[in-house]
């Protein structure tokens, strides 16, 4: 009896945290947090831009070391690859992830083409994100905090965007796609997938720079 209750207890359990996860409240709510901490973050970079501008040798509150130096990574040439820093991509783009998310919360639902076209154009801020990360990794070779927080938080959307698109069926994919799709969503697949992306670039970090990173 006791076994059977405490097996009763766990799928209740299960079943309170699968809700959880599917519910819009927790999708958008992710995506808002996210959007908010990119947006802060962008703030906060385009503030050592403006700093840096007038005086390339200012010491930023982020320059910690010869690894995480925020101050190593705004001055070089990938910071501006536009032709102005990227930060301010940032300031003009995450409002409208905050507005799409707030929208959403309540209980908006925009149109399949919009959902499309905005997994597009994140999808292209995801691939920009994560080659200014390589970037950094492996060309720059510094680490700035507040951009970290950025590939972190765009990682969330994007991710949080395809499940929303996915269980939607805002993608425009052949039915056996669509359906193959919602079956790795409703199975938390793409949960764990999100987790342990974050988990390799975690210690792809670690293994790249080790005890520097604390030097």
């Amino acid at each position: 009896m006791t076994g059977e209750l405490g097996t009763d207890e766990e799928l209740a359990e299960g079943s309170r945290l699968h809700r959880l996860r599917h519910s819009r409240a927790t999708v958008w709510v992710t995506m808002l947090v996210a959007s908010v901490a990119s947006l802060v973050a962008s703030f906060v970079l385009s503030i050592d831009a403006l700093r840096l501008a007038e005086d390339p040798s200012a010491d930023l509150g982020c320059n910690i070391n010869a690894v995480i130096s925020c101050g190593t990574v705004a001055n070089s040439w990938q910071s501006s690859l536009l032709g102005f820093p990227n930060a301010f991509l940032g300031l003009i783009t995450e409002p409208v992830v905050i507005t799409l998310a707030v929208a959403s919360l309540a209980g908006i639902r925009f149109p399949r083409w919009f959902m499309l076209a905005a997994q597009v154009v994140y999808t292209v801020g995801l691939a920009f994100a994560y080659w200014l990360f390589y970037e950094a990794m492996f060309d720059i070779g510094a680490l700035c905090p507040w951009c970290l927080l950025v590939t972190l938080a765009t990682t969330l959307v994007f991710f949080e965007m395809t499940y929303v698109n996915i269980r939607d069926a805002n993608l425009y994919l052949p039915r056996r796609v669509q359906a193959g799709l919602v079956a790795m969503v409703r199975s938390n697949l793409d949960l764990v997938l999100v987790v342990a992306w974050i988990l390799v670039l975690v210690l792809a970090v670690v293994l790249k720079y080790g005890e520097a990173l604390f030097a």
